[in-house]
């Protein structure tokens, strides 16, 4: 089968609206279950588990049995990666009234969230102006690295720089932030750096989305250790 054609037929299983919303739902990089996707996607659970299988079938999300109960999530990282891009193309194409006022939740996603596994959004957006600013990165189209300054930085903040490196993910890179237009960090760097966040309480998940609030500590923190205003 051609390129074309498989791209054409991914498009298809995207573009319904219930799957782009389980999609969107699962962009938060964690396990969901078939009936909280039903909730999210305001489909009866038989829909549910239609859109579910043609979403598999795709392979954009992969399912795992707990018991009786099926939880369900996306396939890789470079799974979010598409389906960010693919927003930012539709955001940066659309052009909203001047009087459009977003919603809390629209809002709360725009200032913070994560993409899969790592912060996207203002925050996303303005950690990783922050690191090429002091020169902790170098982003660039084709990739990213760490400069010895960032690699004493990160090892001191508690990532294993050395361990990551081993793994077959890209270890840095940008993606393209939808609601921002502008490149956050990404890979597996980025997701080291998240995680650390939210075990030290400067970040928490709102309940919902996944949208996330930084915490006093947080907003300490990235000003005091990054230079980054969030």
């Amino acid at each position: 089968m051609s390129s074309p054609i498989k791209l054409a037929e991914l498009g298809g299983v995207i573009g319904d609206p219930a799957r782009a919303v389980m999609l969107c739902a699962l962009l938060d990089g964690r396990s969901h279950s078939a009936t909280e996707l039903s909730l999210t996607a305001g489909v009866m659970p038989q829909t549910a588990s239609w859109h579910l299988a043609k979403l598999a079938d795709g392979q954009l999300i992969t399912v795992e049995r707990r018991g009786r109960n099926r939880y369900f999530r996306l396939t890789s990282p470079l799974v979010a990666q598409a389906l960010e891009a693919v927003m930012a193309i539709a955001i940066a194409g659309s052009r909203a009234p001047r009087s459009h006022v977003l919603s809390e939740r629209d809002q709360a996603l725009r200032n913070a969230r994560t993409c899969y596994d790592h912060f996207a959004g203002r925050l996303g957006v303005a950690l990783t102006e922050a690191f090429i600013k002091r020169k902790l990165i170098v982003l660039s189209k084709d990739g990213g690295r760490i400069t010895p300054r960032g690699a004493r930085l990160l090892s001191g903040f508690g990532i294993n720089l050395s361990a990551m490196q081993q793994s077959k993910r890209p270890f840095c890179r940008s993606c393209l932030d939808w609601s921002e237009q502008k490149p956050h960090l990404a890979g597996a760097v980025a997701a080291a750096f998240a995680t650390r966040c939210f075990d030290l309480g400067w970040v928490r998940r709102l309940p919902g989305t996944r949208a996330i609030a930084i915490t006093p500590a947080g907003a300490k923190g990235f000003e005091e250790q990054f230079s980054a205003t969030v």
